[in-house]
């Protein structure tokens, strides 16, 4: 293999350091199966990983990039051939595995997800991590009960990636759909996905008591901290929260009165370690019944592979809208 282009964070005297650079083969991290990528996506993760702001990482140095796509390149494993178009989101990529900020990847067999059909490769990081949460976020809410007859589902952080696919996805199944959302600029293209309302962060009410007035039947949660203490006070009985993120805060200070006293659910989403075989039924899922209704409202920007540095400021200072997917090759 020739040498190939990818964006490589190195630590360097405690300090991130981030940037592209030329990488042969043999640099890859170990796998069964390498990927000539075609498409990839950035997630909030990967801004914090790209700048330091967080430690994503757990060696160095790796490629960045949580989510790929494209075709085998090459498989020592059998259920693979070259030329086959696949998907890999999570399953280590940018943690302890080579991301798909890279022209090639190579990755564990069991990591390797084939395109289902009707999804092709640049829809599949219009989702990503992104639509793979929110569609796992679903599918565990209706596996504990969810339905759009019980009430309002409520999305905070709606504007982000998992947020908008989140709405679209809710609003497609036929919940009404409330987001959550600090961004006045983002209340046409929330609505455009399906959101019944939108009501401003601003504007709630984050006080002390320990319980409150039903408003939701359900909630996916992107924020964390406060905002995710008031859900827990203000869920009706039995429902469920999906707690995906922590935008907010990763603090969580509540009691135990809305889990004993309404039976509510506090279900935790971990879209990076999601067993195999339920990693597949999302992804049938994502492209029959959850199948997103719209992929065109939902990629904002587009950008290439050079373009890639340049884009993490804005997921930093908070002023994305759905989803950015980038064109590797």
């Amino acid at each position: 293999m020739s040498k190939f282009k990818a964006f490589r964070i190195h630590e360097r005297d405690k300090k991130i350091v981030a940037g592209f650079e030329m990488m042969g083969g043999e640099q890859l991290t170990p796998g069964d199966v390498l990927i000539r990528v075609r498409y990839s996506s950035i997630n909030y993760k990967d801004a914090l990983a790209a700048t330091g702001a967080a430690r994503i990482l757990r060696r160095y140095p790796l490629n960045g990039g949580i989510d790929l796509s494209g075709e085998i390149a090459s498989s020592a494993d059998t259920r693979y051939a070259r030329g086959q178009a696949v998907l890999v989101t999570g399953c280590g990529l940018s943690e302890t595995v080579d991301g798909g900020f890279a022209e090639y990847a190579r990755v564990a067999g069991n990591s390797v997800i084939r395109l289902p059909d009707g999804i092709d490769l640049f829809q599949a990081m219009g989702l990503g991590t992104a639509g793979f949460t929110a569609a796992l976020a679903i599918h565990r809410m209706e596996h504990n009960g969810q339905t759009p007859a019980r009430g309002p589902v409520v999305v905070t952080g709606a504007s982000g990636g998992v947020g908008s696919i989140a709405v679209d996805l809710l609003a497609g199944r036929g919940y009404e759909v409330v987001a959550v959302s600090g961004k006045p600029e983002a209340d046409d293209f929330l609505k455009a996905l399906g959101a019944t309302s939108i009501l401003r962060r601003q504007e709630i009410d984050l006080d002390r008591q320990p319980m409150e007035a039903v408003r939701w039947a359900g909630a996916i949660d992107n924020v964390g901290g406060e905002l995710l203490t008031w859900l827990t006070r203000t869920m009706d009985f039995w429902g469920n929260i999906a707690s995906v993120g922590l935008a907010g805060s990763p603090k969580l200070e509540t009691t135990v009165l809305p889990f004993i006293l309404r039976g509510v659910n506090l279900l935790g989403i971990n879209s990076s370690a999601t067993p195999r075989d339920l990693r597949l039924d999302i992804w049938r899922r994502l492209a029959s019944d959850l199948r997103p209704r719209h992929f065109d409202k939902l990629v904002t920007r587009i950008i290439g592979f050079d373009e890639l540095p340049a884009a993490f400021d804005d997921y930093m200072k908070g002023r994305v809208l759905g989803r950015t997917v980038v064109k590797i090759a």
